[in-house]
């Protein structure tokens, strides 16, 4: 009796020296050693890929924004502002019904099937006016013109990059609207334009979001 509850004692003592041991490397020691190794050789990415402009965050490389005019009153939804250049849809983006106290977004695709009739009609309406408002004076998109990124979302719903393709036929419209020559602002886009990653992974892409704030400093500066 007395050496099976010493076995059971020495096995109790041993269960919680190894549960002190685990929860200090994994609960302390784990964690310090990765934070430290990120913020040391990667601080950009381990603090939220954070892109500043005039010394203060204005957000992330990863996550897509609107550039849209206040909400008009009688309308649903904000009218893009078009003198800056404009992410994907964002037609999978939900809003927080739930915990009201907080005002959420909810990132997520649309989960409409190719045929659906309303992802269908959204695509046209998409399509339709990325041609009307990228044609300017002397420039004019056609249907056939717009890439596939101008009219659907995707799967977050926050893609912080669009195309080249989609870029290019904005940028008469931006140069427009900000009195700057086109060239000026095809520089730009040139210049905001990433390869693959590792030159074979992903497509060619542009983070509207930096190159929106390198046309601010542009239209700033003329």
């Amino acid at each position: 009796m007395n050496t099976s509850l010493t076995n059971t004692a020495r096995l109790l003592v041993a269960g919680l020296r190894a549960l002190l041991v685990l929860t200090v490397v994994t609960g302390i020691v784990y964690p310090l050693v990765v934070t430290g190794i990120g913020q040391g050789l990667f601080p950009g990415k381990a603090n939220g890929s954070e892109i500043k402009a005039d010394g203060q965050v204005v957000g992330s490389s990863l996550i897509g924004q609107s550039y849209n005019l206040p909400l008009k009153k009688g309308r649903q939804t904000p009218e893009p502002d078009l003198k800056w250049f404009q992410g994907r849809p964002q037609n999978g983006l939900g809003t927080n019904s739930v915990n009201t106290q907080y005002e959420l977004i909810l990132s997520g695709a649309t989960n409409r099937s190719a045929d659906n009739e309303e992802l269908v009609q959204w695509v046209k309406d998409a399509k339709a006016a990325v041609v009307k408002d990228n044609s300017v004076g002397g420039y004019t998109v056609k249907p056939s013109d717009v890439p596939a990124d101008a009219v659907t979302s995707s799967g977050s719903g926050l893609d912080p990059d669009i195309s080249p393709q989609y870029a290019d036929i904005q940028v008469h419209r931006v140069a427009e609207r900000n009195g700057l020559p086109v060239e000026q602002v095809q520089k730009l886009v040139d210049e905001h334009t990433e390869g693959r990653t590792l030159g074979f992974l992903g497509e060619p892409r542009v983070n509207v979001l930096e190159l929106n704030i390198a046309l601010r400093e542009q239209v700033a500066g003329s």
